[in-house]
């Protein structure tokens, strides 16, 4: 999962792409990077860090041009720690390209072969972004004949790329001397939107992944590229369009809006604040089904995304509303570390217990998913100790049961707390009195209700049914193993150096 930016400026561009970084800095905190046009040269800067840690001013003035592309990163399983790794990517034929990507190719194995057997174009790292640069930079190639770009080689070369790529990617991709170009797969797994802002000097335009990067900047949300649609802006502003995908199915990940986007963006037609609250509603009724409302005293959220699930759920139960859990937010990252001990200090670490919204209560914690449970096995045992009576959990998400290969690095199917059990068992692990899971089919209309338009949602961490329809078992396994190597790789690598491997994801 990764953040990405596009600008096609009148004046300079790189405190505009500075500052929409972190507007999406949410979306990685990994690695950040900015690159920029000024005539037919490019300027690049990027490093491992946050967008504030990783740009000085020094690094700012050798940003110039009026237009750019920026991303941060979230690193995905078997990624690098090189740098090298760290995106915008750039390649210097045909044309001239720096690209930034958001998602994961499925088949970036397969391609990578096919690019150096075939193609004859050299990959210097193991980033699926790079080689989906190096297919578009092929097809550019193949779709111009030799001669010079239009709009219509560029749609040519994309539905080329679209024949060619599987798994989900939204892109920007500056082409030295025309412009931006950004697309998104045949199913819009991944979010991207386009907004524009009118100067004095002329209209500027914005490519996102999220409309809070727009909106935060002062451009005006246009619309959501649609899934297979490829926008291409000239460097005079002139915008064209063209959906480049045959049978694109729309089919949004739906863990968007239970966890990633910002509650303030709008993603595909679709307030994300909005669809938390449904899925409080949705998640009030089941519990009121389930659990005696009675023996419910107080609803907590697990901060922070569970906010507005657990504020709808208390409001439709008539349940008091409480914030008895703290979340610190300028201690460092967590991190797992061999033995229980060092992971207990990390989560309590980020979260402190307001003990008096505790004591002697029978307190409902609300989370927006739960992955491992390592975290919330520890939540419970610090609201006990704070002095709760009893702890009950509800999750806005149904059980994460499954992988996600489209981009959020999720642990491996054995290493989650769902595979294979049911919900009292799962409560069981966690130390909780009763467990509560969102339904899948509530899930769905959460969103819907807001959007009747979609249809098709990628839910494949919950169902293991995946979009792209072309993952296997033996590809979760491969997955898994490559998972297992990076991890082992980078324990060993930061233990060394007094730390250890980071835990990235929800849960």
């Amino acid at each position: 999962m990764c953040g990405i930016v596009g600008v096609i400026g009148r004046g300079p561009v790189n405190q505009l792409l500075y500052d929409s970084l972190l507007l999406l800095q949410h979306r990685g905190q990994d690695a950040a990077g900015i690159a920029t046009s000024n005539g037919n040269h490019f300027n690049m800067y990027k490093a491992h860090g946050l967008v504030k840690d990783v740009f000085r001013t020094r690094n700012m003035r050798s940003l110039p041009g009026t237009s750019g592309i920026g991303q941060v990163r979230y690193p995905t399983a078997g990624s690098s720690d090189s740098v090298e790794e760290a995106q915008p990517f750039y390649v210097n034929a045909p044309f001239g390209i720096t690209f930034a990507h958001n998602g994961n190719l499925t088949n970036w194995r397969e391609l990578r072969e096919s690019l150096f057997s075939v193609d004859r174009r050299h990959i210097n790292t193991n980033s699926d972004s790079e080689v989906l640069l190096n297919v578009l930079a092929h097809e550019l190639q193949r779709a111009a004949n030799g001669v010079s770009l239009d709009e219509s080689a560029i749609f040519r070369a994309v539905n080329a790329v679209h024949r060619r790529v599987k798994g989900a990617y939204a892109v920007v991709a500056q082409i030295s001397g025309y412009g931006l170009l950004a697309f998104r797969d045949p199913h819009g797994i991944r979010p991207l939107c386009l907004g524009k802002l009118e100067t004095p000097g002329g209209t500027e335009w914005m490519v996102a992944s999220e409309s809070v990067a727009l909106e935060g900047s002062g451009f005006t949300f246009v619309r959501d590229i649609l899934p297979g649609e490829s926008v291409f802006i000239s460097l005079d502003g002139l915008v064209s369009s063209e959906r480049c995908a045959e049978g694109a199915i729309h089919a949004p990940c739906i863990f968007e809006y239970v966890y990633f986007a910002r509650p303030d963006s709008v993603l595909d037609g679709v307030s994300v604040y909005g669809s938390r609250l449904r899925m409080g509603e949705y998640l009030a009724d089941k519990l009121a089904r389930t659990l005696r409302l009675g023996d419910i005293d107080v609803v907590m959220p697990i901060p922070d995304s569970s906010r507005p699930s657990a504020m709808q759920l208390s409001e439709r139960l008539g349940l008091n509303y409480r914030e008895g859990l703290i979340k610190n937010r300028y201690v460092g990252r967590t991190f797992i570390m061999p033995g229980q001990a060092v992971r207990k200090k990390s989560v309590r670490q980020k979260l402190n217990t307001i003990g008096m919204e505790f004591k002697g209560k029978n307190v409902l914690l609300v989370d927006d998913s739960i992955v491992r449970g390592t975290t919330s096995r520890e939540i419970v045992e610090m609201a006990r100790a704070a002095g709760a009576n009893k702890v009950y959990m509800a999750s806005a998400a149904p059980p994460v049961r499954y992988q996600n290969v489209y981009g959020i690095d999720m642990p491996t199917q054995n290493e989650l707390i769902a595979n294979g059990r049911d919900e009292d068992e799962i409560a069981r692990i966690i130390g909780a009195d009763a467990l509560i899971y969102q339904d899948i089919e509530a899930m769905q209309k959460s969103v819907t209700d807001l959007n009747p338009g979609l249809t098709h949602f990628d839910t494949s961490c919950f169902t293991g049914q995946y979009v792209t329809g072309d993952i296997t078992p033996e590809y979760l396994d491969q997955l898994g193993r490559t998972r297992h190597s990076a991890q082992d790789d980078a324990s060993g690598l930061l233990f060394n150096m007094g730390y250890a491997a980071e835990e990235d994801g929800p849960g």
